[in-house]
């Protein structure tokens, strides 16, 4: 997928880039091919397939729950090199981004792009999910927390629904269909004051392979006790 069909992809989902939003989209390419060579961001730097499996792929996400219009607030968890939170905000300026991830050095690009890309409203921050879900300046506080092929669903609920406010939406963004792991979360997410509503299933195009966003709302506060300290969501998850 080049450019020209990106934007005219997303055109026909309801998307609609000027030249200045498709600019920035080139700007961020060319920093991840550039931060790539320095640190490990993707193994993907191919132009078409940044584009499709990359920004493409984070903009789903608006094409299937509603985020425009409105100044919502969405923290990305385990951010990596701003995906689906960075093409959110390109995309959808209207959206206030918080990014946490736990390696400095990936924050050190989330920083680069917003700098570069003239983003406003973007805040990063180098830390623990754990610790940051703990936080009163973040806890309860986002209309969206999104996490992208991060880990299974079940330990991806500690992290993202404390940081959700009630009547808010955790999204799951995965490539691969799994009940099982739906299925083994059910419990997890209903402790922390979620409520499982439905499996998003679409196929990129270019037969790039099918995607999933698993749709989890917030009617109940999450219990103070949750995230747990570091490592102990991993070790043992609920």
């Amino acid at each position: 997928m080049n450019p020209e069909q990106f934007k005219s992809s997303l055109a026909e989902a309801g998307i609609q880039l000027n030249d200045q939003q498709m600019a920035q989209f080139n700007r961020y390419f060319e920093l991840l091919v550039e931060w790539n060579e320095k640190i490990n961001l993707t193994a993907i730097t191919a132009l078409e397939e940044v584009y499709l499996k990359h920004f493409y792929d984070s903009l789903t996400v608006a094409m299937h729950v509603e985020m425009a219009d409105q100044e919502y607030r969405l923290v990305d968890v385990g951010s990596g090199a701003g995906f689906p939170s960075i093409p959110l905000k390109i995309a959808l300026p209207n959206l206030d981004i918080t990014i946490v991830d736990s390696l400095n050095k990936r924050i050190n690009f989330i920083n680069e792009v917003v700098n570069e890309l003239g983003l406003e409203g973007v805040h990063a921050y180098h830390d623990r999910a754990e610790i940051f879900g703990q936080n009163p300046q973040f806890r309860d506080q986002f209309d969206f927390a999104t996490a992208r092929a991060v880990a299974r669903l079940n330990l991806l609920a500690e992290f993202c629904l404390p940081l959700v406010k009630k009547d808010g939406q955790f999204l799951a963004m995965k490539a691969q269909k799994s009940d099982d792991e739906i299925e083994e979360a059910k419990h997890a997410i209903a402790i922390l004051g979620g409520k499982f509503v439905e499996d998003i299933q679409f196929d990129l195009p270019a037969e790039a392979g099918e995607r999933h966003i698993l749709r989890i709302e917030k009617p109940k506060e999450t219990p103070n006790k949750y995230p747990r300290k570091p490592g102990k969501p991993a070790k043992s998850p609920l």
